[in-house]
Order: structure tokens, then sequence, then C-alpha cells
């Protein structure tokens, strides 16, 4: 680590912004390093605190009972998500789509802390696309469970063509890509009670989750949300 305490392991200019993989000790934590993903300066990803991205996978997961799953991942971020899916040995094959090449380059680069273990795992894949406009489309595959986390909220959009999807005709087109008793779930970092309104306009049993845990680094509790929607019972 430098004399900055800050290390920039790669840097792309993307059509949202400048996309930055950065690397930093903790200056109130000496020894402790963490991965960073900003855009336009602005904080996507964290390896410091994985909580409720790996709570993304572990609920969705507990409300699904089937094994041979096929998963859909929306976001790679630094793959924790990913990771935790993977833990599970109910799960036949993982997906992810990362609307970024730099993000999917970041891993398949060695840049990231969970590169060397997603790419090993032969259940894991990531493709390179919007998945967004994949799920307004026609249904060419179908998933037990698909799991979103792109957007900062339902109302805080990383792009202005994310918006249809969090309306209940888009989220009829995005249920269409889920298999019978399949699962839809979306990562926030804020509650949206118009958002769980549209949910269940398109699904059956609709559940918002909050997810607690403690910021060290601001020394305060914070609450992340995870959507989670699905069309009668789980196989």
């Amino acid at each position: 680590m430098n004399a900055s305490n800050l290390e920039i392991l790669a840097y792309e200019t993307t059509p949202l912004g400048d996309l930055c993989l950065r690397r930093r000790e903790l200056l109130a934590r000496p020894g402790v390093v963490i991965t960073e993903i900003t855009l336009d300066h602005q904080l996507l990803m964290s390896s410091h605190n994985t909580v409720s991205e790996e709570a993304l996978a572990t609920e969705s997961l507990a409300h699904h009972p089937g094994r041979d799953l096929s998963v859909l991942v929306a976001g790679l971020g630094l793959g924790y998500t990913a990771q935790a899916v993977l833990q599970s040995d109910r799960i036949a094959r993982l997906t992810v789509i990362e609307l970024f090449p730099a993000v999917v380059k970041f891993l398949t680069e060695g840049l990231v802390p969970l590169s060397a273990r997603l790419l090993a795992d032969p259940r894991f894949e990531v493709r390179e696309g919007d998945a967004y406009a994949m799920m307004d489309g026609p249904a060419v595959e179908r998933w037990d469970l698909i799991l979103i986390d792109v957007d900062h909220a339902p109302d805080d959009h990383l792009g202005t063509s994310n918006q249809v999807f969090y309306t209940p005709p888009g989220l009829e087109r995005a249920k269409r890509h889920l298999a019978p008793g399949g699962i839809l779930a979306i990562w926030s970092y804020a509650e949206n009670s118009e958002f769980v309104d549209a949910l269940r306009a398109a699904f059956d049993v609709v559940e918002a989750i909050p997810v607690k845990y403690f910021n060290d680094l601001v020394d305060e509790e914070h609450t992340d949300w995870l959507f989670v929607a699905r069309d009668g019972p789980a196989r």
C-alpha cells in the first residue's frame, strides 16, 4: 500500500461515468485493507461490509426449497452475492449478467478478492449485458431465482432505462423469465412502499425484508432492504 493508503487498480470511462476499482487501507485500522468500486466518485460496492449483498442470496434461497436450482444474478459488483449463492449445494448453475465490461474484466483479471474462487467454480458464468433489457424481452431462459443488485433503490437508478422494470407491466414481463415457483428478489438501500405495491400487482406473495447491520466505519446501525416476490408456492 502506498503512502496515501490508496491504490487505484483500474479506471475506466463508461456511458454512466468514470468507474474506479481501488484498494485502500483503513486509516483507523492499520493493516485492514478493503477493495471498493466507485462510479463518478460515488461508492457502489465495498468488501468491508457485505452483509446485505450476501443476504440477497441467502434469504432468497431460504424461500425456495428446490434443488438443482438455476440462478440469475443481475449485477456482479465484487461478487459477494454470487459467492453466497454458490455456498449452497442446491445450486446447479449460476449466471451473472453485468452491464459494465470493465467490472467483468476486474473479475477475470484477478483484481477482486473473490476472483479465483468464483472462476474456479464450474457452476459459475458471467455475461456482459443489460439485465433489465433482457427481462423486458422474451423469455429465452427461465430461472428458479433472479436476484437483482444493480440500482441503489427502486427510485434511485444508475440509468434512466431501468425505470420500466419497477412498474407492474415491467415486473409482469420480468416474471416470464422465472420457472414455476421461481423467486424474484431485489436489493435496495431503502424501503419503498410504492415498489412493494407494484410487486403485489404482479406477484401473489411479496415480502419486504430489512437487513440490519452495524457499520463500524461510521459507528451506526444501518438497514438495507430486500424485496422478495413469487407466484404460488415454491416447488
